[in-house]
């Protein structure tokens, strides 16, 4: 029986596992934590199937002044850290070229794509349909020129890609979500998507599918990964296990361990807060704040605030500015109560410079696997890019063409 090692229990792990595990494989998943605490557990909650482009780093003038002077809430950044982060922002930035993202968006929305299917076959199989909503999310704008612009790119989108949004007059707003105090200039309504009350418990309940299947979930150390005979090894609190393959899919914290085996892997670190309230009221489908980058998400835990990017030093204090901004503009909306938590969630997500997740073979190291780099988009492609790589691991014929996720792309 073949076997695999799959280093981390995020939403891309467990995707990958439990496509592996389907393909007969004998998994070991490891992980330092429960499945689903960390990155998988600190986004918006939205299966984005509308997303079908990748996020390119702005290029007009006025969107980069914004930023540079701080009066964009998208990206928040630490000055004395910008250097660190210099040279795969250099490298996002060419790679955001109107060609380059083309090219780019092909291969992304050819597997963004399957992102509900996949996602669809192993709610049912968990029996988590309880955490699942499929009226799509909302972005509001407040102000017409903006909202003008949303409606001709979502028509864009439509056109190319069959994507389904439909524009929202500021009463059509009110009356879908009549706990907003106000609806500014409208809102695009993007139909397809899916939302979870609670991402962290769908990591969880896919985590238990993985156990119940057969899979072995266990304690242990990423940096522990190491050549044993014809496979690879990795300690655990139960001891060493051994397989024939290892994947790592550690997000953000890939390119670290792989620099033990000669790689050097640019990436993007975009650090991310997030904070619950006590609503009394609350939203019926997620809602984003196009102008203030924030999404403000129903969730078990209370209506969660989410935030755009941060760029910090690796060990930066957290300093939830943009969470502050994101909070003010939010009460404008909402009657937002008290906060639940004392201090707010940060973590980081993981952005390839070339804006595709690296999925595909080590180049130097036969039965090493690479999975991580899926930017914002992590939650929504795991089980679907874990299908990819579980195909191209298992010699069948994958799902989409998979050159372009390689990790010896050039």
């Amino acid at each position: 029986m073949r076997s695999a090692i799959v280093l981390g229990a995020g939403m891309v792990g467990i995707g990958t596992a439990l496509h592996l595990q389907q393909r007969g494989w004998s998994v070991a998943l490891v992980d330092r934590g429960e499945p689903g605490r960390e990155t998988s557990y600190g986004n918006a909650g939205i299966i984005q199937s509308e997303a079908v482009e990748p996020y390119a780093m702005p290029r007009d003038r006025a969107t980069l002044w914004a930023i540079a002077t701080g009066r964009s809430n998208d990206v928040h950044y630490e000055l004395r850290a910008l250097h660190r982060h210099l040279g795969p922002l250099l490298s996002y930035w060419w790679h955001s070229a109107p060609r380059r993202h083309a090219a780019a968006s092909r291969a992304y929305a050819s597997l963004i794509a399957h992102a509900v299917p996949e996602h669809a076959a192993l709610i049912e199989a968990a029996g988590a349909a309880d955490l699942v909503r499929r009226g799509g999310f909302r972005a509001l704008f407040r102000e017409p020129r903006a909202m003008d612009e949303a409606v001709a790119e979502a028509e864009r989108l439509r056109a190319r890609y069959g994507v389904r949004a439909r524009a929202m007059s500021p009463a059509d707003l009110a009356v879908a979500e009549p706990a907003l105090k106000q609806t500014g200039a409208g809102a695009v309504h993007w139909e397809d998507p899916w939302s979870v009350r609670d991402p962290g418990a769908l990591v969880a309940a896919y985590a238990a599918l993985f156990a119940r299947r057969g899979g072995t979930l266990l304690r242990g150390e990423a940096d522990s990964l190491a050549p044993a005979g014809r496979g690879w090894s990795v300690r655990t609190t139960d001891g060493t296990v051994e397989a024939s393959s290892a994947v790592v899919a550690l997000g953000p914290w890939s390119p670290a361990l792989l620099r033990r085996f000669g790689y050097r892997i640019a990436m993007v670190r975009k650090r991310g807060y997030h904070r619950h309230w006590r609503t009394t009221r609350t939203l019926n489908l997620p809602l984003l704040d196009a102008q203030n980058g924030t999404v403000l998400a129903p969730m078990a835990a209370g209506l969660r605030l989410t935030t755009g990017a941060e760029l910090a030093g690796p060990d930066a204090a957290t300093g939830p500015v943009q969470l502050a901004r994101a909070e003010a503009a939010a009460s404008g909306l909402l009657d937002l109560g008290a906060p639940r938590e004392n201090a707010p969630w940060s973590g980081i997500r993981p952005c390839m410079p070339d804006l595709l997740p690296v999925v595909g073979p080590a180049p130097r190291h036969p039965g090493l696997w690479l999975h991580f780099g899926h930017g914002h988009q992590g939650f929504t492609l795991g089980p679907a890019s874990g299908r990819l790589l579980a195909e191209v691991m298992s010699g069948e014929a994958p799902l989409v063409e998979p050159t372009p996720f390689s990790p010896g792309r050039r």
